[in-house]
């Protein structure tokens, strides 16, 4: 969609993007989109100056399921999905884009406006426009978020607000979610070893904050019934923190039970005084590791891929937490 916008594509007889979605019997919910302004200083200045609204970017959309009749929709399949797309390499939204991927570097993405603004659309959406089974309740089943890369961490970061604030689960599904660690380029030896010490170290400093680590149990306890569909491919270094994460998380537990709990907790927040949470941090997962060593295991495509193929072999994995 902001490639049609941005070449001139979207009001020419033949825009490319609604082939994606009207394939599958989707529609562009009322037209809306997820929009947000440029935020880089020139853009800043120009509406300052001359009251102008400047550049904005498409970074989503709600789409509405339209099956065709007769059958109708499937009891288990959504009425709406809002989407989060990755970063464009090619176009204006490269500078903005690459701003927030510094940010999910930094675990600073829930401060950025992209982020802000996207779960405060979504909630408003949830809220007042969008019915949930006849309008409210905390089952969101008939809205489900979806992102790849950037989109993903957009969709972690609402879907994460939605359950720790009001309890509302929606069904997400996360392609190449970005989870950057140093770990993966430790060797497997060194790294299980890294891992064991640094939940000793998370341990003991749990001990001595208790009122963080209190905290943190109850923010887990909050988000352990949503379980995020997570899509990763183990050569991908933007995503395999999530892998280490979930796997030597689970060696932990069946190894060393009392530090397992220790799995809420991160370095970065409290040796840094502030004792807040890393956005990025979840308990629960349902992990789809693409197993296959053909195309690009950061690539969108190869999630379109049939089953079974050589570019998707894919190994389920389901984590919980406690």
């Amino acid at each position: 969609m902001e490639h049609d916008r941005s070449t001139g594509q979207e009001s020419s007889p033949r825009p490319l993007a609604p082939a994606w979605w009207e394939s599958f019997h989707f529609r562009r919910w009322r037209d809306y989109e997820l929009e947000f302004a440029c935020e880089c200083a020139i853009c800043n200045t120009r509406r300052r100056v001359f009251q102008d609204r400047g550049r904005w970017f498409i970074y989503g959309a709600v789409f509405e399921y339209t099956p065709p009749a007769p059958g109708g929709r499937h009891p288990s399949a959504p009425r709406f999905v809002i989407a989060f797309r990755g970063t464009m390499l090619r176009g204006p939204t490269l500078f903005h884009d690459m701003r927030n991927n510094l940010s999910i570097l930094l675990n600073k993405q829930h401060l950025c406006g992209r982020f802000r603004h996207a779960r405060d659309k979504v909630r408003q959406l949830l809220m007042s426009t969008i019915p949930i089974n006849g309008g409210g309740g905390s089952s969101s089943a008939a809205v489900w978020l979806a992102g790849h890369s950037l989109g993903a961490s957009i969709a972690l970061d609402v879907g994460r607000d939605l359950m720790s604030g009001r309890g509302l689960n929606l069904p997400t599904f996360l392609f190449n979610p970005p989870h950057v660690s140093l770990a993966p380029a430790i060797g497997e030896d060194a790294r299980r070893d890294v891992y064991t010490m640094g939940y000793v170290g998370k341990y003991l400093l749990g001990k001595a904050l208790p009122r963080h680590k209190n905290h943190m149990d109850e923010l887990f306890r909050k988000l352990s019934p949503w379980v995020p569909n997570l899509y990763v491919h183990p050569e991908d270094a933007i995503c395999k923190g999530f892998i280490d994460y979930f796997e030597q998380r689970e060696r932990i537990q069946q190894r060393h039970p009392r530090l397992a709990s220790a799995a809420s907790l991160s370095y970065r927040d409290m040796l840094l005084g502030k004792q807040r949470e890393r956005p990025h941090h979840i308990p629960s997962a349902m992990v789809w590791k693409n197993r296959s060593q053909h195309g690009d295991g950061h690539g969108l495509s190869q999630w379109r891929e049939p089953e079974g193929s050589e570019k998707l072999l894919l190994s389920p994995k389901r984590y919980t937490w406690p």
